[in-house]
């Protein structure tokens, strides 16, 4: 989904979550003097009432006050930032510093001039783009109001995915943007792959490590405030990436036509006797094995034997069962061709390097097999397993609400399925869910939080959902769990796919949901039923009027599917609404969508 958790547990027998939720959000982005303050104001007010618990905050306060803060900043559209972030808070109290650990989304630019540690987290999605929830400070150091930073340092790990051309560029932006208006960097910049958990927890070491020295100064208990963070299930922690739950499939059925171009699945997974529970607008992680024929493929290109013994993360296996379980072998990324190159020592391969732009035109046009297949060398199997970066399962956008399937999760998943260059190819997990995994076989799974995707607190609230393709998934959970709260919001969806006798996914519940009064409006977009195309951002612009008088009202606006062009474009149909409708210039439109983000009225899942 993204090149890219932590929970936070209320204070539950003292505070309720709203007003938890009040006090987290006006205190997002305070430095360490402000929050000092208002720590010894509250306990000023606490003991005019009566409180006991006045001298205890003001012992802290005045104990904190002597002390350096460590300002944790993270920018992660699917959590992988948010979560290294909360071990670097972790390990930070561990050591006695004080600390806070802040969204991006939340935190106020203006203030950075006054911190005096700052550690950033951030990952890269699409085209280089920044996470929506560090767009504005992110712009916010580009710009002219950017202060100057003579007394801050700072470090950033950016987290990616190097099969993509921008490589963890926020990152790379951040760190250079900070040292530009002044920063001193605590350590080195690193950027991590998809495989990044042991880097970060080295570079997380380092980071500590390099802190000790300024922060050895004062031996003020550690103050660890978190803000922006969502509270979990205990089942959802308890299966994690890393201890996925073991679930079965109940169904693999195919939801689109017999003539269309797409094979689009709905699958049923059990979560029964899990306990895991999980929220609309989540993602479910699927651990997945690569397809025996593509196994069997690489070894007998290279002939390799699949019984070898070979070491994969200090672990001995067989060629075969790495390859199987392992290894990724179908996303093409430049760390295998740079690897698989050294090792064969293949010219080739040498001469396609020289040129970064022709290299990843033919690296997006083909999956690894196809690099060994074009360039076949002689190598080792531990040569060639050194050669492939770990297995990451992947991330699917849940389309079901629990309040309606209970204990099960649904996806809505594109079997990427086609012929190229004479084979057959497959996508990694998707040809597993959907044609290897048997009904009732196994699944690895787990849940992804997505506090960047919620239905609006208020179920009173009106929302605009734009879900071309299997964008459609959160929208079918977004309207089972309305359905369920008797939400009286208006609800709109804009959906397309190329035809509508083919690929009107979910048409019968959609209609449904029109019949029954929970869905006001359905807008469609089957961009191949006439001779020019139209997709969802013409819709959008042919209701311009009626969407803007939403947004005026106070409507959510969520997009899901395509980051690379559809999110794109359905931005720039949004601005030009707001341009039109709203009688406003391109600058103050901007404007005024960044407001609809900061607000959270505006939110993406997208990949």
């Amino acid at each position: 989904m993204s090149q890219d958790s932590n929970s936070n547990s209320a204070p539950g027998a003292v505070l309720n979550e709203q007003q938890w939720n009040a006090i987290t959000q006006a205190i997002a982005g305070l430095n360490r003097d402000q929050l000092t303050w208002v720590s010894g104001y509250v306990a000023g007010m606490a003991a005019a009432q009566g409180g006991a618990v006045a001298p205890v905050l003001a012992t802290a306060s005045q104990s904190a006050q002597d002390a350096p803060t460590l300002t944790i900043l993270y920018g992660s559209q699917t959590g992988n930032a948010k979560g290294v972030a909360a071990q670097c808070q972790a390990k930070a109290e561990e050591a006695g510093f004080n600390s806070k650990l802040i969204s991006m989304a939340d935190y106020k630019p203006r203030n950075l001039k006054a911190e005096t540690h700052v550690a950033v987290f951030v990952s890269t999605h699409g085209e280089g783009d920044a996470p929506d929830d560090a767009i504005e400070l992110h712009e916010f150091l580009a710009g002219k109001k950017a202060p100057k930073l003579s007394n801050t340092q700072y470090a950033v790990l950016g987290l990616g995915d190097s099969s993509y051309e921008f490589f963890c560029q926020t990152g790379k932006d951040f760190d250079a943007r900070l040292a530009k208006i002044g920063g001193k960097a605590i350590i080195a910049r690193e950027d991590c792959d998809v495989d990044y958990e042991a880097q970060a927890d080295s570079w997380l070491t380092k980071l500590i490590d390099a802190l000790k020295e300024d922060f050895s100064a004062t031996s003020a208990p550690a103050v660890a405030a978190q803000t922006g963070a969502a509270v979990q299930s205990t089942a959802a922690q308890t299966y994690t990436k890393k201890a996925p739950f073991k679930a079965s499939l109940i169904e693999s059925q195919k939801i689109t036509g017999r003539d269309s171009v797409k094979d689009i699945r709905h699958i049923e997974i059990s979560l029964e006797d899990s306990g895991i529970t999980y929220q609309p607008g989540d993602a479910l992680g699927v651990w997945f094995n690569n397809a025996a024929s593509l196994v069997e493929a690489f070894l007998s290109v290279l002939s390799l034997d699949g019984n070898t013994e070979v070491t994969v993360s200090d672990e001995s296996m067989t060629l075969s069962q790495a390859l199987t379980s392992k290894l990724e072998l179908t996303l093409s990324y430049p760390n295998f061709i740079k690897s698989y190159q050294a090792a064969t020592g293949s010219q080739s391969l040498a001469a396609l390097m020289e040129d970064k732009a022709q290299l990843r035109t033919y690296m997006a046009e083909r999956q690894i097999i196809d690099i060994v297949r074009d360039h076949p060398g002689s190598l080792s199997a531990q040569q060639l397993v050194d050669s492939l970066r770990p297995l990451t399962p992947r991330l699917y956008s849940i389309a079901s609400s629990q309040a309606e399937v209970e204990d099960e999760v649904h996806l809505t998943v594109a079997h990427v399925d086609y012929e190229a260059f004479g084979y057959r190819h497959q996508g990694g997990a998707s040809g597993f869910l959907c044609e290897y995994l048997k009904e009732n076989g196994d699944v690895d799974v787990f849940v992804e939080s997505n506090d960047n995707f919620r239905l609006p607190s208020d179920p009173n609230t009106a929302v605009i959902m734009v879900g071309p393709g299997t964008g459609i998934a959160p929208f079918r959970a977004f309207m089972q769990e309305r359905d369920a709260q008797g939400a009286e919001g208006k609800n709109w969806l804009f959906f397309g796919n190329p035809h509508f006798t083919q690929d009107f996914l979910y048409q019968v519940e959609w209609q449904g949901y029109v019949k029954g009064g929970l869905l006001d409006k359905i807008t469609l977009a089957f961009s191949r039923d006439q001779e020019e195309k139209i997709y969802v951002q013409h819709r959008l612009v042919e209701n311009g009027k009626e969407v803007y008088e939403w947004l005026e009202q106070g409507a959510h606006f969520y997009v899901c599917g395509d980051a690379m062009h559809m999110a794109k474009d359905v931005e720039s149909a949004l601005i030009t609404i707001v341009q039109e409708h709203g009688g406003k210039s391109e600058a103050d439109a901007k404007a005024y969508i960044v407001e609809l983000r900061k607000a959270k009225r505006y939110q993406k899942d997208v990949y």
